[in-house]
């Protein structure tokens, strides 16, 4: 997947537009875009030099594309992009956008008044983060990110399952432990210094993309810097667009994007989504000779049974109906999942009819 660093050049797919972020936002058509991650200036509002206790120098952002004139100036320009953002979002994209507590929550407000629908703040806890060398405050371990649908109606994507497996079978929560950007893949200039003081980690953006897009869905990044974004969409499969006004980032976005390696479309599919998948009356099974009418199902522990009936419906305890009914009232309960609840014997074993289910489902699915 080649990149294109010139702004005329279409389509704007994997390409880094070069220039300031609301011109070159202009240039993307409207609804164009599945979701945008956004790592804005902080406007750190840093006054003088920082120092460590042996009055070595921290090497803080104080780069000019960090400072504003005040928190007026600051609003406007979050209010430009984040309009461009939602004008070029389609109408169930959704937006990332990261900050710190200097900027965040202005940010988050801005973010409402313009009609994104807020679904979660991540809080990114950092496994290394830098000392408070003054010691007048809690060292800063944290960033926030927000993640908001374009509005309140937008169909976003979320790969919940997927994340659910990534996150050993656990539901994956809005607080997420990631180390630094750091060692190797910490991009460094000429004198072995940071190339860009804020390069995020590939981990970060592995997460946020993998839970909120699909393989080609199109990520647009207006901050690109030194295109971790880009790298992490490559990868995954996903099509990336980049804005970066600083044409050493650029470059060095350029030449790592070029170095990545996409995955094989067998390593990008994910966990399907129970409610995605074809739904199986239980009557197909019987249609397939899977189970037979006349047959016994029976729980887990085999104290109670039902009998199969020709018509997909069965019978247990003066009563009959659907799996799920019949389920639910042989243990006084409201709802069952009769798929999970019953079991047919086969042979020696009992096996849940859900298994069943899953061989018609593969025999429906087609061929690759």
């Amino acid at each position: 997947m080649g990149i294109q660093t010139k702004p005329e050049v279409r389509p704007l797919h994997n390409t880094i537009l070069r220039g300031n972020c609301l011109e070159q936002l202009k240039k993307i058509p409207t609804a164009s875009i599945d979701l945008v991650f956004a790592d804005p200036p902080y406007n750190l509002q840093l006054s003088g030099g920082l120092t460590r206790p042996d009055q070595s120098r921290v090497d803080a952002v104080d780069d000019d594309w960090d400072k504003f004139a005040s928190f007026a100036d600051y609003d406007a320009f979050s209010r430009g992009w984040l309009s461009e953002c939602r004008r070029v979002l389609k109408p169930d994209g959704a937006l990332w956008v990261i900050g710190s507590y200097h900027n965040i929550f202005r940010v988050g407000a801005i973010l409402q008044d313009l009609g994104f629908w807020i679904l979660n703040d991540v809080i990114w806890r950092k496994t290394n983060p830098m000392p408070n060398f003054r010691g007048r405050r809690f060292t800063n371990a944290h960033e926030t990110l927000i993640w908001a649908a374009r509005g309140p109606e937008s169909k976003y994507t979320f790969n919940y399952e997927a994340m659910k497996v990534f996150n050993d079978d656990l539901q994956m929560r809005s607080d997420w432990t990631l180390s630094l950007c750091t060692g190797a893949e910490r991009l460094k200039d000429g004198a072995g210094d940071k190339l860009h003081p804020t390069q995020k980690p590939e981990a970060l953006l592995h997460r946020v993309l993998l839970s909120s897009t699909r393989p080609g869905d199109v990520v647009l990044d207006p901050f690109f810097g030194t295109g971790t974004t880009g790298a992490a969409a490559k990868q995954l499969g996903r099509v990336f667009i980049g804005i970066e006004q600083d044409d050493g980032y650029a470059d060095a976005a350029f030449v790592r994007i070029e170095a990545v390696e996409p995955l094989s479309d067998e390593a990008l599919k994910t966990t399907t989504p129970k409610r995605a998948e074809p739904r199986i009356p239980f009557g197909s099974l019987l249609e397939r000779g899977l189970i037979k009418a006349g047959e016994t199902l029976y729980d887990p522990t085999t104290r109670i049974a039902a009998r199969v009936r020709a018509d997909g419906s069965i019978a247990s305890r003066d009563n009959s109906g659907s799996i799920h009914k019949i389920g639910a009232h042989v243990q006084g309960a409201e709802a069952c999942n009769g798929w999970t609840f019953w079991h047919v014997k086969r042979g020696a074993n009992l096996i849940p009819i859900d298994l069943l289910r899953q061989q018609v489902r593969s025999e429906m699915a087609p061929a690759a």
